[in-house]
């Protein structure tokens, strides 16, 4: 009982009580009656429900929001239906994708209904024929798709399936807003079997990846070696400018083969390499002291 019909209902009670202590007890009867017809007649329903009523088994129509009447005995409501955006959780375990891999699919469907005559006429439950169309509709989409297809594009697979569950429940007056997979639960071994391959893939790619360096950094060394080719010169200046950078830090022994600085002829670089490592000025050497002759007595 909603809260406006239980007040009127217990105005009444207060009134048919006064009368019949204070004026006549006969008095209270006619109250009396008058609450019991509120009670079963004074209906309210809230924004988001609608109310289907049926006369004598037959359809009346549909009531809501606010208040309404209805004709005790004569009247009933049949159902209460809620408008409001609901949601329904389904599953399908052990479902054979296209190639013939067994997975557990976890999904949520958005619905509401649109039109509460057919949801109440139409179906015996369709909160529950939802959920088997749901559990249904999602193993024939697995069924047809590839593992691949079904764990890249799962916004197409959303889609593809609310389109699938909303043409079977148009007729009852349930509309499909979204539908949305949560999780795809693959076999251990497959992961395993996945990852390695990923990981393969990964080692293919930086192979190329070093592969393609090596192969421009060979094709560079290929224009040095004609540009020094063709310039003797430049290759000697590029030789002695290696001695130097391999000379200049101190502390470092660097071996070269005899023959290829006589091929190099880098005399100049050594040269000016072996100065900058030898000492900026020499120390002053102090003169010896002539001995000191003894003095004459």
């Amino acid at each position: 009982m909603n809260p406006i019909t239980l007040f009127f209902v217990v105005t009444l009670l207060l009134a048919g009580a006064l009368a019949g202590q204070f004026v006549n007890p006969l008095l209270a009867a006619p109250f009396v009656l008058a609450a019991a017809l509120v009670a079963l007649s004074l209906k309210m329903a809230n924004v988001w429900q609608r109310f289907v009523v049926l006369r004598a088994g037959n359809f009346l129509g549909v009531k809501g929001p606010g208040l309404f009447f209805i004709f005790p005995i004569l009247d009933n409501v049949a159902q209460v239906i809620d408008q409001r955006i609901q949601t329904t959780a389904f599953n399908a375990e052990q479902a054979l994708t296209k190639d013939t891999v067994p997975v557990n699919v976890d999904a949520i469907i958005f619905w509401r209904v649109h039109d509460a005559e057919k949801a109440a006429l139409e179906i015996t439950d369709f909160r529950q024929a939802i959920d088997r169309v749901a559990q249904t509709s999602l193993r024939e989409m697995i069924g047809a798709s590839m593992l691949s297809a079904l764990l890249a594009e799962r916004k197409v697979a959303d889609a593809q399936l609310r389109d699938e569950i909303a043409k079977k429940t148009e007729h009852w007056g349930v509309s499909v807003s979204s539908v949305e997979i949560r999780d795809v639960a693959i076999p251990v071994a497959l992961q395993d079997a996945m990852s390695r391959q990923a990981q393969a893939e990964r080692e293919k790619q930086a192979r190329v990846i070093l592969g393609s360096a090596e192969a421009e950094v060979a094709a560079k060394f290929v224009e040095a070696a004609e540009t020094y080719g063709e310039n003797p010169m430049a290759f000697q200046l590029r030789a002695m400018n290696i001695i130097y950078e391999t000379t200049k830090e101190r502390g470092a022994t660097i071996l070269i083969p005899t023959a290829m600085v006589d091929s190099m002829n880098p005399n100049t670089a050594l040269t000016l390499a072996l100065a900058n490592k030898a000492p900026s000025a020499a120390a002053p050497v102090a003169a010896p002291t002539p001995p000191r002759r003894p003095a004459k007595t």
